[in-house]
Protein backbone atom coordinates (compact mmCIF):
# COMPACT_ATOMS: atom_id res chain seq x y z
CA UNK A 1 0.00 0.00 0.00
CA UNK A 2 0.98 3.33 -1.00
CA UNK A 3 2.04 5.07 1.89
CA UNK A 4 -0.34 8.92 2.69
CA UNK A 5 1.56 11.96 2.01
CA UNK A 6 1.52 13.67 4.94
CA UNK A 7 0.51 17.78 3.92
CA UNK A 8 1.30 20.84 5.88
CA UNK A 9 0.09 24.30 5.20
CA UNK A 10 1.36 27.75 6.89
CA UNK A 11 0.64 31.62 6.27
CA UNK A 12 2.59 34.72 6.83
CA UNK A 13 3.38 37.92 4.73
CA UNK A 14 6.96 37.13 5.23
CA UNK A 15 7.83 41.09 4.51
CA UNK A 16 11.60 41.92 4.45
CA UNK A 17 12.49 37.95 4.64
CA UNK A 18 15.20 36.93 7.45
CA UNK A 19 16.30 34.03 9.06
CA UNK A 20 13.42 33.49 11.45
CA UNK A 21 11.11 32.86 8.19
CA UNK A 22 13.51 30.78 6.83
CA UNK A 23 13.72 28.51 10.16
CA UNK A 24 9.81 28.42 10.19
CA UNK A 25 9.93 27.42 6.75
CA UNK A 26 12.41 24.43 7.37
CA UNK A 27 10.48 23.40 10.54
CA UNK A 28 7.14 23.45 9.08
CA UNK A 29 8.42 21.71 5.99
CA UNK A 30 9.97 19.09 8.87
CA UNK A 31 6.45 18.14 9.98
CA UNK A 32 5.85 16.17 6.71
CA UNK A 33 6.01 15.35 2.90
CA UNK A 34 4.18 18.46 1.15
CA UNK A 35 3.98 22.07 2.22
CA UNK A 36 1.49 24.55 0.99
CA UNK A 37 3.10 28.13 2.11
CA UNK A 38 -0.11 31.16 2.12
CA UNK A 39 1.55 34.43 1.49
CA UNK A 40 -0.96 37.30 2.37
CA UNK A 41 -1.76 40.15 0.18
CA UNK A 42 -1.55 43.96 1.06
CA UNK A 43 -5.12 44.38 1.38
CA UNK A 44 -5.92 41.64 3.57
CA UNK A 45 -2.89 42.67 5.75
CA UNK A 46 -4.31 46.20 6.49
CA UNK A 47 -7.42 44.35 7.18
CA UNK A 48 -6.08 42.44 9.64
CA UNK A 49 -4.41 45.26 11.35
CA UNK A 50 -0.53 45.14 9.81
CA UNK A 51 1.17 48.29 8.73
CA UNK A 52 3.80 49.49 6.46
CA UNK A 53 4.65 46.22 4.42
CA UNK A 54 7.39 47.00 2.56
CA UNK A 55 7.77 44.30 0.14
CA UNK A 56 5.27 43.98 -3.27
CA UNK A 57 3.51 40.63 -3.07
CA UNK A 58 5.31 39.33 -6.02
CA UNK A 59 8.80 40.10 -3.83
CA UNK A 60 7.32 38.40 -0.55
CA UNK A 61 6.40 35.08 -3.12
CA UNK A 62 9.33 34.85 -4.79
CA UNK A 63 11.66 34.97 -1.33
CA UNK A 64 9.46 32.18 -0.37
CA UNK A 65 10.36 29.81 -3.42
CA UNK A 66 13.39 30.69 -3.00
CA UNK A 67 13.78 29.35 0.12
CA UNK A 68 13.43 25.46 -1.85
CA UNK A 69 10.61 24.55 0.86
CA UNK A 70 7.34 25.21 -0.44
CA UNK A 71 6.43 23.14 -2.92
CA UNK A 72 3.26 24.95 -3.35
CA UNK A 73 2.30 28.77 -2.56
CA UNK A 74 -1.03 30.18 -3.04
CA UNK A 75 -2.12 33.32 -2.04
CA UNK A 76 -4.17 34.57 1.27
CA UNK A 77 -6.55 37.30 0.68
CA UNK A 78 -9.46 37.13 2.52
CA UNK A 79 -11.02 36.37 6.44
CA UNK A 80 -12.42 33.11 6.75
CA UNK A 81 -10.11 31.65 3.55
CA UNK A 82 -7.85 29.23 6.15
CA UNK A 83 -10.93 26.99 6.72
CA UNK A 84 -11.42 26.49 2.99
CA UNK A 85 -7.82 26.23 2.15
CA UNK A 86 -7.36 23.07 4.74
CA UNK A 87 -10.03 21.20 2.91
CA UNK A 88 -9.47 22.13 -0.75
CA UNK A 89 -6.09 21.26 -0.30
CA UNK A 90 -6.30 17.98 2.42
CA UNK A 91 -4.46 19.60 4.70
CA UNK A 92 -3.23 16.85 8.02
CA UNK A 93 -0.96 20.03 9.71
CA UNK A 94 -1.54 23.55 9.91
CA UNK A 95 0.69 25.61 11.72
CA UNK A 96 1.91 28.83 12.36
CA UNK A 97 3.93 30.74 15.09
CA UNK A 98 3.71 30.38 18.81
CA UNK A 99 2.59 34.22 18.67
CA UNK A 100 -0.65 33.07 17.53
CA UNK A 101 -1.12 30.15 19.84
CA UNK A 102 -4.62 29.03 20.63
CA UNK A 103 -6.24 31.31 17.82
CA UNK A 104 -6.43 28.46 15.41
CA UNK A 105 -7.77 25.93 17.55
CA UNK A 106 -10.87 26.04 15.83
CA UNK A 107 -9.35 23.93 12.71
CA UNK A 108 -8.24 21.09 15.34
CA UNK A 109 -12.02 19.48 14.25
CA UNK A 110 -10.60 18.81 10.30
CA UNK A 111 -6.50 18.96 11.21
CA UNK A 112 -3.97 18.66 13.20
CA UNK A 113 -2.71 22.32 14.48
CA UNK A 114 0.96 23.06 15.57
CA UNK A 115 2.51 26.20 16.69
CA UNK A 116 6.34 26.53 16.17
CA UNK A 117 8.07 28.79 19.03
CA UNK A 118 8.92 31.56 17.45
CA UNK A 119 12.34 32.27 16.99
CA UNK A 120 14.26 34.63 19.29
CA UNK A 121 14.47 38.25 17.39
CA UNK A 122 16.06 38.44 14.05
CA UNK A 123 20.06 37.70 13.55
CA UNK A 124 22.18 40.03 13.87
CA UNK A 125 23.57 39.21 10.10
CA UNK A 126 20.26 39.71 9.14
CA UNK A 127 19.97 42.98 10.61
CA UNK A 128 23.14 44.14 9.09
CA UNK A 129 21.86 43.15 5.86
CA UNK A 130 18.45 44.87 5.73
CA UNK A 131 19.38 47.54 8.48
CA UNK A 132 17.84 50.07 6.28
CA UNK A 133 14.58 48.88 6.94
CA UNK A 134 14.54 46.33 10.12
CA UNK A 135 14.86 48.76 13.24
CA UNK A 136 15.48 46.60 16.45
CA UNK A 137 13.77 48.14 19.38
CA UNK A 138 14.71 47.83 22.78
CA UNK A 139 12.39 48.79 25.74
CA UNK A 140 13.13 50.14 29.10
CA UNK A 141 10.57 49.75 31.74
CA UNK A 142 8.63 46.04 31.81
CA UNK A 143 4.94 47.22 33.00
CA UNK A 144 2.11 46.39 31.75
CA UNK A 145 2.65 49.52 28.83
CA UNK A 146 5.48 47.61 27.84
CA UNK A 147 3.93 44.01 26.94
CA UNK A 148 1.34 46.44 25.11
CA UNK A 149 3.59 47.63 22.96
CA UNK A 150 5.53 43.80 21.83
CA UNK A 151 2.14 42.83 20.89
CA UNK A 152 1.20 45.89 18.71
CA UNK A 153 5.31 45.99 17.18
CA UNK A 154 4.16 42.26 15.91
CA UNK A 155 1.83 43.98 13.49
CA UNK A 156 4.04 46.66 12.48
CA UNK A 157 6.90 45.78 9.48
CA UNK A 158 9.92 46.77 9.47
CA UNK A 159 10.16 46.72 13.15
CA UNK A 160 11.65 44.04 15.78
CA UNK A 161 11.71 43.69 19.77
CA UNK A 162 14.53 42.35 20.44
CA UNK A 163 15.13 42.73 24.47
CA UNK A 164 13.97 45.01 27.46
CA UNK A 165 16.33 46.83 30.23
CA UNK A 166 15.40 46.88 33.93
CA UNK A 167 17.71 47.64 35.83
CA UNK A 168 15.94 44.68 38.76
CA UNK A 169 17.64 41.71 36.48
CA UNK A 170 14.70 39.37 37.89
CA UNK A 171 12.04 41.70 36.52
CA UNK A 172 14.45 42.09 33.13
CA UNK A 173 14.27 38.16 33.36
CA UNK A 174 10.83 37.36 33.95
CA UNK A 175 9.80 39.99 31.08
CA UNK A 176 12.05 38.51 28.40
CA UNK A 177 11.05 34.95 29.51
CA UNK A 178 7.57 35.52 28.35
CA UNK A 179 7.85 37.71 25.77
CA UNK A 180 10.74 35.17 24.44
CA UNK A 181 13.00 38.41 23.72
CA UNK A 182 16.42 39.04 25.72
CA UNK A 183 17.07 40.27 28.85
CA UNK A 184 19.15 43.00 30.12
CA UNK A 185 20.08 44.88 33.61
CA UNK A 186 23.39 46.18 32.01
CA UNK A 187 22.41 49.45 29.77
CA UNK A 188 25.92 49.65 27.89
CA UNK A 189 25.10 46.32 26.46
CA UNK A 190 21.03 47.41 26.19
CA UNK A 191 22.28 50.23 23.90
CA UNK A 192 24.63 47.88 22.09
CA UNK A 193 21.41 45.41 20.75
CA UNK A 194 19.33 48.07 19.62
CA UNK A 195 18.54 50.68 17.13
CA UNK A 196 15.12 51.90 18.48
CA UNK A 197 14.44 52.28 22.45
CA UNK A 198 11.19 52.51 23.97
CA UNK A 199 10.45 53.58 26.98
CA UNK A 200 8.03 52.79 29.53
CA UNK A 201 9.54 53.35 32.72
CA UNK A 202 7.80 55.08 35.46
CA UNK A 203 7.78 59.18 34.53
CA UNK A 204 10.28 60.17 36.85
CA UNK A 205 12.91 58.48 35.10
CA UNK A 206 11.95 59.55 31.51
CA UNK A 207 14.52 62.38 31.21
CA UNK A 208 17.36 60.38 31.99
CA UNK A 209 16.81 57.48 30.25
CA UNK A 210 15.92 60.08 27.30
CA UNK A 211 19.28 61.39 27.39
CA UNK A 212 21.32 58.35 28.02
CA UNK A 213 19.84 56.65 24.91
CA UNK A 214 19.87 59.55 22.64
CA UNK A 215 23.74 59.98 23.74
CA UNK A 216 24.36 56.08 22.56
CA UNK A 217 22.98 57.37 18.92
CA UNK A 218 19.53 55.59 19.36
CA UNK A 219 15.79 57.45 18.48
CA UNK A 220 13.34 56.96 21.15
CA UNK A 221 9.91 56.85 21.79
CA UNK A 222 8.61 57.42 24.83
CA UNK A 223 5.52 57.16 26.74
CA UNK A 224 3.41 60.14 28.00
CA UNK A 225 3.91 62.03 29.91
CA UNK A 226 7.39 62.12 28.27
CA UNK A 227 9.38 64.59 30.88
CA UNK A 228 7.61 66.96 33.64
CA UNK A 229 9.18 70.01 33.11
CA UNK A 230 9.40 71.95 29.81
CA UNK A 231 12.75 73.03 30.11
CA UNK A 232 13.99 69.34 29.85
CA UNK A 233 11.24 69.06 26.82
CA UNK A 234 13.56 71.25 24.67
CA UNK A 235 16.32 70.77 25.68
CA UNK A 236 16.13 66.98 24.72
CA UNK A 237 14.48 68.28 21.54
CA UNK A 238 17.39 69.87 20.63
CA UNK A 239 19.91 67.31 21.39
CA UNK A 240 18.06 64.49 19.41
CA UNK A 241 17.90 67.15 16.24
CA UNK A 242 21.64 68.15 16.92
CA UNK A 243 22.25 64.46 16.52
CA UNK A 244 19.99 63.66 13.67
CA UNK A 245 17.71 61.66 15.75
CA UNK A 246 14.08 60.61 16.18
CA UNK A 247 12.51 61.71 19.37
CA UNK A 248 8.56 61.19 19.74
CA UNK A 249 6.19 61.07 22.54
CA UNK A 250 3.92 58.56 22.89
CA UNK A 251 0.54 59.78 23.05
CA UNK A 252 -1.13 57.27 20.77
CA UNK A 253 -4.00 58.87 20.23
CA UNK A 254 -2.66 61.49 18.48
CA UNK A 255 -1.35 58.56 15.91
CA UNK A 256 -4.54 57.10 15.20
CA UNK A 257 -6.93 58.10 12.17
CA UNK A 258 -10.25 58.34 13.52
CA UNK A 259 -8.60 61.44 16.07
CA UNK A 260 -6.78 62.68 13.21
CA UNK A 261 -9.98 63.14 10.69
CA UNK A 262 -11.89 64.73 14.00
CA UNK A 263 -9.39 67.35 13.79
CA UNK A 264 -9.47 67.40 10.46
CA UNK A 265 -13.01 68.55 10.29
CA UNK A 266 -12.99 70.34 13.39
CA UNK A 267 -10.75 72.74 11.64
CA UNK A 268 -12.17 72.80 7.88
CA UNK A 269 -14.64 75.29 8.61
CA UNK A 270 -17.88 73.20 9.08
CA UNK A 271 -18.76 73.89 12.56
CA UNK A 272 -17.24 77.74 12.26
CA UNK A 273 -14.89 79.54 14.38
CA UNK A 274 -14.23 76.80 17.32
CA UNK A 275 -15.12 78.17 20.65
CA UNK A 276 -15.11 75.67 23.41
CA UNK A 277 -13.11 72.51 23.70
CA UNK A 278 -14.37 69.75 26.82
CA UNK A 279 -12.37 66.58 26.86
CA UNK A 280 -12.74 64.25 29.70
CA UNK A 281 -10.88 60.63 30.57
CA UNK A 282 -11.88 58.82 33.94
CA UNK A 283 -11.35 55.22 34.96
CA UNK A 284 -11.69 53.83 38.25
CA UNK A 285 -7.95 52.64 39.62
CA UNK A 286 -6.84 50.27 42.34
CA UNK A 287 -6.33 52.01 45.03
CA UNK A 288 -3.43 50.18 45.68
CA UNK A 289 -1.91 50.96 42.22
CA UNK A 290 1.42 52.52 41.77
CA UNK A 291 -0.89 55.73 40.26
CA UNK A 292 -2.75 56.39 43.67
CA UNK A 293 0.31 55.58 45.68
CA UNK A 294 3.13 57.60 44.08
CA UNK A 295 2.62 60.69 46.34
CA UNK A 296 5.55 62.63 44.11
CA UNK A 297 4.50 61.62 40.74
CA UNK A 298 1.19 59.49 41.08
CA UNK A 299 -2.42 60.80 40.46
CA UNK A 300 -4.87 61.37 37.66
CA UNK A 301 -3.76 64.32 36.02
CA UNK A 302 0.16 63.08 35.49
CA UNK A 303 -1.68 59.68 34.33
CA UNK A 304 -4.52 60.88 32.50
CA UNK A 305 -3.94 64.40 31.35
CA UNK A 306 -2.02 63.96 28.26
CA UNK A 307 -4.79 62.66 26.53
CA UNK A 308 -7.38 65.22 27.93
CA UNK A 309 -4.91 68.31 26.95
CA UNK A 310 -3.95 66.60 23.51
CA UNK A 311 -6.99 68.24 21.45
CA UNK A 312 -7.07 71.47 23.33
CA UNK A 313 -3.34 72.06 22.23
CA UNK A 314 -4.09 70.71 18.66
CA UNK A 315 -6.92 73.08 18.11
CA UNK A 316 -6.34 76.15 20.16
CA UNK A 317 -2.47 75.75 20.49
CA UNK A 318 -0.13 76.72 23.18
CA UNK A 319 -1.08 80.41 23.47
CA UNK A 320 -3.14 80.17 26.52
CA UNK A 321 -3.64 83.41 28.56
CA UNK A 322 -4.91 81.60 31.99
CA UNK A 323 -4.40 78.21 33.44
CA UNK A 324 -6.66 76.96 36.57
CA UNK A 325 -6.19 73.15 37.99
CA UNK A 326 -8.90 72.37 40.87
CA UNK A 327 -8.80 69.07 41.87
CA UNK A 328 -10.17 66.46 44.66
CA UNK A 329 -7.67 64.60 46.62
CA UNK A 330 -7.34 60.95 48.48
CA UNK A 331 -6.57 60.93 51.90
CA UNK A 332 -3.33 60.38 50.85
CA UNK A 333 -2.86 64.11 49.12
CA UNK A 334 -2.83 62.45 45.76
CA UNK A 335 -5.28 63.88 43.16
CA UNK A 336 -8.53 61.62 42.77
CA UNK A 337 -9.87 64.01 40.34
CA UNK A 338 -8.21 67.14 37.93
CA UNK A 339 -10.39 69.94 36.08
CA UNK A 340 -7.76 72.31 34.04
CA UNK A 341 -9.20 75.48 32.73
CA UNK A 342 -7.64 77.28 30.30
CA UNK A 343 -8.57 80.86 28.32
CA UNK A 344 -7.61 81.49 24.86
CA UNK A 345 -7.89 84.73 23.42
CA UNK A 346 -11.15 83.33 21.15
CA UNK A 347 -12.30 80.73 23.60
CA UNK A 348 -12.18 78.65 26.52
CA UNK A 349 -11.52 74.70 27.64
CA UNK A 350 -11.26 72.37 29.85
CA UNK A 351 -9.30 68.47 30.18
CA UNK A 352 -10.64 66.78 33.33
CA UNK A 353 -9.69 63.42 34.31
CA UNK A 354 -10.49 61.27 36.86
CA UNK A 355 -8.67 57.87 38.80
CA UNK A 356 -11.01 57.54 41.42
CA UNK A 357 -13.68 59.56 40.37
CA UNK A 358 -15.93 58.24 37.56
CA UNK A 359 -17.70 60.73 35.11
CA UNK A 360 -19.03 61.34 31.46
CA UNK A 361 -16.01 60.72 29.54
CA UNK A 362 -16.26 62.49 25.90
CA UNK A 363 -14.99 65.08 23.69
CA UNK A 364 -16.96 68.34 22.78
CA UNK A 365 -15.69 70.34 19.91
CA UNK A 366 -18.13 73.29 19.73
CA UNK A 367 -18.06 76.31 16.86
CA UNK A 368 -20.40 79.02 15.72
CA UNK A 369 -22.01 76.80 13.08
CA UNK A 370 -22.01 73.74 15.15
CA UNK A 371 -20.43 71.38 17.12
CA UNK A 372 -18.63 67.77 17.34
CA UNK A 373 -19.19 65.61 19.88
CA UNK A 374 -16.84 61.84 20.14
CA UNK A 375 -18.50 59.47 23.39
CA UNK A 376 -15.93 57.34 25.08
CA UNK A 377 -13.51 56.17 24.49
CA UNK A 378 -12.81 58.85 22.15
CA UNK A 379 -9.02 58.46 22.89
CA UNK A 380 -9.82 55.58 20.73
CA UNK A 381 -11.59 57.52 18.17
CA UNK A 382 -13.98 55.48 16.16
CA UNK A 383 -17.00 57.42 15.49
CA UNK A 384 -18.20 61.01 16.11
CA UNK A 385 -21.07 62.98 14.92
CA UNK A 386 -21.40 66.37 14.00
CA UNK A 387 -24.37 68.46 14.90
CA UNK A 388 -25.79 72.09 13.79
CA UNK A 389 -28.33 74.64 14.72
CA UNK A 390 -31.55 72.45 12.66
CA UNK A 391 -31.71 69.26 14.47
CA UNK A 392 -32.12 67.06 12.17
CA UNK A 393 -29.24 67.61 10.43
CA UNK A 394 -26.71 65.30 11.71
CA UNK A 395 -23.19 64.46 9.92
CA UNK A 396 -22.23 60.63 11.25
CA UNK A 397 -18.28 59.83 10.68
CA UNK A 398 -16.32 56.74 11.24
CA UNK A 399 -12.63 55.23 11.41
CA UNK A 400 -11.23 51.95 11.96
CA UNK A 401 -9.44 51.71 15.04
CA UNK A 402 -7.28 48.39 15.67
CA UNK A 403 -5.91 46.78 18.86
CA UNK A 404 -4.69 48.89 21.35
CA UNK A 405 -3.47 51.49 19.06
CA UNK A 406 0.41 51.25 19.55
CA UNK A 407 0.72 50.13 15.91
CA UNK A 408 -0.24 53.50 14.48
CA UNK A 409 2.27 55.46 16.89
CA UNK A 410 5.16 53.26 15.68
CA UNK A 411 3.92 52.85 12.11
CA UNK A 412 3.94 56.66 12.36
CA UNK A 413 7.78 56.76 13.65
CA UNK A 414 9.56 54.43 11.34
CA UNK A 415 7.62 56.35 8.48
CA UNK A 416 10.23 59.05 10.22
CA UNK A 417 13.07 57.15 10.55
CA UNK A 418 12.89 55.90 6.61
CA UNK A 419 12.55 59.82 5.77
CA UNK A 420 9.40 58.98 3.82
CA UNK A 421 7.04 61.43 5.67
CA UNK A 422 7.43 63.88 8.54
CA UNK A 423 4.36 62.49 10.73
CA UNK A 424 5.76 64.90 13.63
CA UNK A 425 2.79 67.56 13.04
CA UNK A 426 0.52 64.62 14.34
CA UNK A 427 2.26 65.99 18.21
CA UNK A 428 4.77 68.77 17.39
CA UNK A 429 7.60 69.49 19.79
CA UNK A 430 5.98 72.73 20.37
CA UNK A 431 3.09 70.76 21.76
CA UNK A 432 5.08 68.21 23.50
CA UNK A 433 6.50 70.74 25.39
CA UNK A 434 3.86 72.45 26.16
CA UNK A 435 2.10 69.79 27.68
CA UNK A 436 5.65 68.98 29.95
CA UNK A 437 5.19 73.10 31.33
CA UNK A 438 1.71 72.45 32.17
CA UNK A 439 2.44 69.12 34.15
CA UNK A 440 4.86 71.41 35.48
CA UNK A 441 2.61 73.91 36.65
CA UNK A 442 0.14 71.30 38.20
CA UNK A 443 3.19 70.15 40.21
CA UNK A 444 4.20 72.87 41.79
CA UNK A 445 0.15 74.14 41.96
CA UNK A 446 0.58 70.67 44.41
CA UNK A 447 3.40 71.75 46.10
CA UNK A 448 5.19 68.54 44.81
CA UNK A 449 8.94 68.53 44.18
CA UNK A 450 10.00 67.57 41.39
CA UNK A 451 13.39 66.40 40.68
CA UNK A 452 15.31 67.80 37.89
Amino acid sequence: MEKKITRVITYGTFDLFHEGHYRLLRRAKALGDYLVVGVTTETYDKARGKLCVVDSLMTRIENVKKTGFADEIIVEETQGQKFNDVKKYDIDIFTVGSDWTGCFDYLKDYCEVVYLERTKNISSTMLREQKQHIQRIGIIGTGRIAGRFIEEAKLVSGVSVQGAYNPRAESAEKFADKWKIDAYSDMENFFSAVDVVYIASPHETHYGYIKAALGQGKHVICEKPMVLQKAQAEELFGYAKERGLVLLEGIKTAYCPGFTKLLGIACSGIIGSIRNVEACFTKLENPESRELTDRTYGGSFTELGSYCMLPVLKLFGKGYERLQFDTIRGENGLDLFTKVSLRYPSGVATATCGLGVKSESRLLVAGTKGYIVAEAPWWKTTYFEVHYEDSGRVDKYSEGFLGDGLRYEISDFLSMLSGGSDNGFKLTRGESAALAGIMEEFLKAEGRQVCD
